[in-house]
């Protein structure tokens, strides 16, 4: 095993919130229940470019999901699947965060909180691993804790066929929740460029809708028989947002969104929509030092839900259940940068960034 150093290259977080590459960060201090991980492969969501600036807290470092070796553990760990020194995981946590400024996922080393490290089957590489990190949980806790969808992948729906949007379909965590939704005995339907259909297909949707097409709201309608009543937004601006509101069924339905909803999209009167949001590193159930709206209290309740979802995500894993989003890899912390500029240009559709960060593994 090779020995840990006391400083790292990674990506912080400079005075005004703005990312730079930094080459003698000391490595973040192991609590009893985490875990160290040497980074082999970091993953780029756009929540990396858009936690900069005032929302960044200064010399923290930025990323949330990676893919390496376990090269420490703590005495008090609580694993899904056991752990060893040397063994294969993947993982997510808060970047660019406050009360964890050194445990970010874009730096060679990272440290994590045990229970939500899943472990990388042998079939599985890091690039296709690292695609699970963070949509792992901003999922489970959308279909399973937000919408309570009817169903769940080790008790698929007893009345199979209720419909359910993601909107997004060829994001990441789309093609994930489309994948989730089926083995839950459900019926997915999806949004996507007509360029991606096929590729959103292939990952359980049984009809997919050009967002771009005049009549989309009317396509939809027509399809469900304005009788939708389970959304996903895994796009989640104020436009999508409003808009999949406006497709839920006459008698009402559940809308979860990725992103704070703006309060003028909630127009109908009564209980008829339940309008929410997920921040996915919640799944962790502690504290999260972000500021507002994002900031969150310990939750021990969100806990014992993230236990019962990692293990259930850890057995689909292992049963070759889940497949990986399509990749595009770049090299070396410094593409990291690049990459994020690309995301934030809107260059990437229906791929992952993922940025190989360990030379000895070219």
């Amino acid at each position: 095993m090779d020995r840990i150093p006391s400083k790292q290259n990674a990506i912080v977080a400079d005075s005004n919130g703005q990312l730079m590459l930094v080459n003698d960060l000391p490595l973040p201090e192991m609590e009893p229940d985490m875990v160290v991980v040497k980074n082999h492969v970091v993953g780029l969501n756009p929540a990396d470019y858009k936690m900069t600036g005032r929302k960044a807290h200064a010399g923290a470092v930025a990323g949330h999901d990676f893919a390496g070796t376990v090269v420490a553990i703590g005495p008090n760990v609580r694993t899904i699947a056991p752990l060893t020194n040397g063994d294969r995981v993947l993982g997510a946590v808060p970047g660019v965060h406050s009360l964890t400024p050194r445990a970010g996922a874009f730096a060679q080393y990272t440290c994590a909180p045990d229970y939500v490290l899943l472990k990388i089957p042998s079939f599985i590489s890091f690039e296709e691993a690292v695609t699970f990190g963070a949509s792992i949980g901003t999922v489970g806790m959308a279909l399973f804790r937000s919408l309570q969808v009817p169903g769940y992948p080790m008790e698929p729906a007893s009345r199979p066929g209720q419909t359910v949007l993601v909107y997004g379909g060829s994001t990441a965590t789309g093609t994930l929740a489309l994948q989730i939704l089926k083995l839950s005995g459900l019926k997915p339907i999806a949004t996507a460029s007509p360029k991606n259909f096929d590729l959103v297909k292939s990952y359980g949707a049984e009809a997919v809708f050009d967002y771009h097409a005049q009549d989309f709201v009317a396509q939809i309608k027509t399809y469900t028989k304005s009788s939708l009543k389970y959304i996903i937004d895994c796009v989640s601006t104020a436009e999508t947002m409003e808009l999949c509101y406006s497709l839920l069924g006459r008698t009402g339905g559940k809308l979860t969104t990725l992103e704070a909803p703006p309060s003028y999209i909630h127009t109908r009167p009564g209980n008829r929509v339940s309008l929410d949001w997920v921040v996915g590193p919640s799944i962790h159930g502690r504290a999260l030092g972000w500021p507002p709206p994002m900031a969150r209290e310990p939750d021990m309740e969100l806990e014992e839900f993230s236990i019962k979802w990692f293990t259930t995500a850890q057995r689909l894993l292992d049963d070759g259940k889940l497949r990986a989003h399509p990749v595009k890899s770049i090299e070396g912390l410094e593409g990291v940068l690049k990459g994020l500029d690309s995301l934030r240009k809107g260059e990437i559709s229906g791929h992952k960034l993922v940025c190989r960060i360990q030379k000895e593994d070219l």
